[in-house]
């Protein structure tokens, strides 16, 4: 597939999602332009994981669907030649033409698995403190429930730092009190208004543009 045809794939799905430009989907995702012009071109098998996360879930698609549509070993790759009916019985040819799409997309399933791996070995190596410590401090608060809570605090700290390498961040803190928007505020209890002050009872976080969850709030009153 050439380029031009991956851009117009990717501007024909933008279209879809209400998303008005490249220089949009750049910002949703926050990534760089640079990285957004290499999807458009079906280089997905050259960009990091990170930023193909990042694409993933503004343009709503899994990563193997991402990589099935921008790859240039994607859907519409040209099939393998079919052998020459004189070359070959009819027997052989049925199963050169069955076997063909596998032997192609073959590189585009190896592709989305070293990815994977890739992710899981990333954010496994930023969480190793906490996946090491964690089963030893489940333990010792079994045995000695009185252990303060603050001891155990600086474990959370490799998962702030995922998460900052993510671009999550909260909506407001846990018992702040905030001006109500139903757009990122999901009430616990009781009626707000849009711009009624409520407090913060479990917060919300955003990524980019991207809502992933609301924050649950009450009214103050």
């Amino acid at each position: 597939m050439a380029p031009s045809d991956f851009t117009e794939r990717l501007r024909s799905h933008l279209r879809t999602l209400g998303i008005p430009s490249f220089q949009a989907l750049a910002h949703a995702a926050n990534v760089s332009k640079w990285q957004v012009n290499q999807l458009r071109q079906g280089k997905v098998r050259h960009m990091r994981v990170e930023v193909l996360q990042r694409l993933s879930h503004v343009l709503q698609l899994s990563l193997p669907e991402l990589i099935h549509a921008f790859s240039d070993a994607g859907p519409d790759a040209e099939p393998d030649a079919e052998p020459d009916a004189e070359d070959c019985d009819a027997k052989a040819a049925e199963e050169r033409a069955v076997s063909a799409p596998s032997a192609r997309f073959s590189p585009q399933r190896d592709v989305v698995e070293q990815m994977q791996q890739d992710f899981q070995q990333g954010t496994l190596q930023v969480l190793e403190s906490l996946l090491i410590q964690l089963p030893t401090i489940r333990h010792s608060l079994e045995s000695k429930p009185d252990i303060p809570a603050t001891r155990l605090l600086p474990l959370l700290r490799p998962l702030d730092t995922l998460l900052e390498a993510w671009g999550v961040v909260a909506i407001a803190p846990v018992g702040a009190e905030v001006p109500y928007d139903p757009t990122q505020h999901q009430l616990m209890d009781g009626t707000a208004e849009p711009g009624e002050l409520i407090r913060v009872r479990y917060t919300g976080y955003m990524q980019g543009d991207r809502l992933l969850y609301r924050a649950k709030v009450s009214p103050l009153r």
